[in-house]
């Protein structure tokens, strides 16, 4: 069977509130993050992530109090991203209670930051975040919650991101992103079959089929989803009921 596969509500916050939106713009609200990760945490997701997705674009920390009250709250491993730069932001983060770091913009503008944390923290603590498109010149990754477009490919990034310590790749397709149409599914396959590190899909789910798509064609080891969680529309017990029907190896 392999490791079970893993699912993982994403909590998007922008000014102390849980938003979602479609090709990353038109943001709409969707609830308190504490209220919604310990609901999370209670119907069985596996992880919970946590992304301050201004934090980055604004220069700012990633809300250090919430995400010791969403610690509070839950007994899951807990992931935190936005506006890491440095190791004290790493350390302040893990000490608020988070599990792992998600770092993505600052690791493209100076990739040895992915060596510092794992160097410090071990490779489990450090999630690489990759916000890519598929461009007329194939796959590039973007910076700044995908306002910024650079000049690395998403494949060579994500191998060197491995190579550095990173413990885990978020991948998500941009073109993707809240349009429920099913993840990227074979981009992901390409990463997942030519790393040796998880893969997790992030963009694109819409109905539980997008989930098992995901591990069987994308070959995913986890994948994050957001609005088909947080406005109930695929409620976590019954999608893992579903995937084990299917054959999935799901921990329920």
């Amino acid at each position: 069977m392999g490791l079970a596969k893993r699912i993982i509500p994403c909590l998007d916050v922008k000014d102390g509130e849980t938003v979602k939106g479609t090709n990353f713009v038109n943001l709409r609200s969707a609830g308190d993050p504490v209220a919604l990760g310990k609901a999370y945490s209670e119907q069985g997701a596996d992880e919970l992530c946590f992304l301050d997705i201004t934090a980055s674009f604004e220069g700012r920390k990633t809300f250090t109090d919430m995400v010791t009250r969403v610690a509070q709250e839950i007994n899951i491993p807990f992931t935190v991203g936005g506006g890491i730069n440095e190791l004290a932001d790493v350390e302040r983060l893990l000490y608020a209670g988070a599990d792992k770091v998600s770092v993505n913009s600052a690791a493209i503008r100076r990739p040895e930051l992915i060596d510092e944390i794992t160097n410090r923290f071990g490779s489990q603590v450090c999630v690489c975040a990759i916000d890519a498109r598929y461009d007329a010149d194939g796959w590039h990754c973007y910076l700044k919650g995908g306002r910024e477009r650079t000049e690395r490919g998403l494949f060579e990034w994500a191998h060197e991101a491995q190579e550095r310590g990173a413990g885990e790749i978020l991948f998500t397709s941009m073109d993707h992103d809240g349009v429920k149409n099913g993840y990227a599914n074979e981009a992901l396959r390409e990463l997942a079959d030519n790393l040796s590190i998880p893969i997790i899909a992030s963009g694109g789910a819409g109905k539980k089929e997008h989930f098992r798509d995901t591990f069987i064609e994308g070959h995913s080891d986890a994948a994050l989803a957001a609005s088909v969680f947080h406005f109930g529309e695929i409620p976590i017990p019954e999608l893992k009921a579903y995937l084990k029907g299917e054959g999935i190896n799901v921990r329920v």
